[in-house]
């Protein structure tokens, strides 16, 4: 099969993460686009279709999972196929959750660029085929979504205590990198936090 024409769009908070992603694909020939988060996604996507979405999951605004549903859903761009990676996500059960989503590749971060790469043309020239139907409804995804959340979250609360204790063992000019662990233990803590408050509200709303 040919290669589908159109971009390669990348949906990566961080910055430096997400142009490296840019500029690895850029190097091996490919058009691609960038995107903040899911709902900065959505807006691109929309304006247009790109050939792939390479995501990550723990994102602000609209997560990965959050993305790659609201894409499923819409017939105008349920056929997009989704590579997500992540270094937050990276269970069995968080796999498992994305699949049924219908992604294509579940690639942990950091990631191989060969693997990447592999992913990347796979997609594109349909060699890889989901290895499950995105056929969740809407009840059996928000409940999925919740678990996946809630799990995440006590394992994040359990990081920042773990680095904390061990900090305050160490001698102070030892502890700038545990501090630093726990900092960003506890910015994704509080973007998971986000997510979840945002879903509890969605579900009441539906109520």
């Amino acid at each position: 099969m040919a290669i589908q024409t159109g971009s390669i769009l990348v949906v990566e908070d961080i910055t430096q993460v997400r142009e490296l992603l840019e500029m690895q694909l850029q190097l091996k020939g490919y058009r691609v686009a960038g995107a903040s988060d899911g709902q900065e996604a959505l807006e691109a996507i929309a304006a247009e279709k790109p050939a792939l979405v390479v995501s990550d999951i723990l994102m602000p605004r609209m997560d990965g999972f959050a993305l790659a549903h609201a894409l499923r859903k819409d017939p105008q761009m349920a056929h997009i196929p989704i590579i997500f990676l992540s270094a937050t996500y990276v269970s069995a059960e968080d796999e498992r959750f994305a699949l049924n989503l219908g992604a294509l590749r579940f690639l942990p971060k950091p990631v191989d660029a060969d693997q990447l790469f592999l992913a990347v043309a796979d997609a594109l020239t349909g060699q890889t085929q989901p290895t499950a139907l995105p056929s969740l409804s809407e009840r059996e995804f928000y409940a999925g979504y919740r678990q996946r959340l809630e799990s995440k979250l006590r394992q994040k609360a359990q990081q920042i205590g773990r680095n904390q204790q061990q900090m305050q063992n160490l001698p102070p000019e030892q502890r700038e990198t545990y501090r630093r662990l726990v900092a960003e233990a506890q910015s994704q803590y509080d973007s998971i936090q986000a997510e979840l408050t945002t879903l509890t509200q969605t579900l009441q709303d539906t109520e």
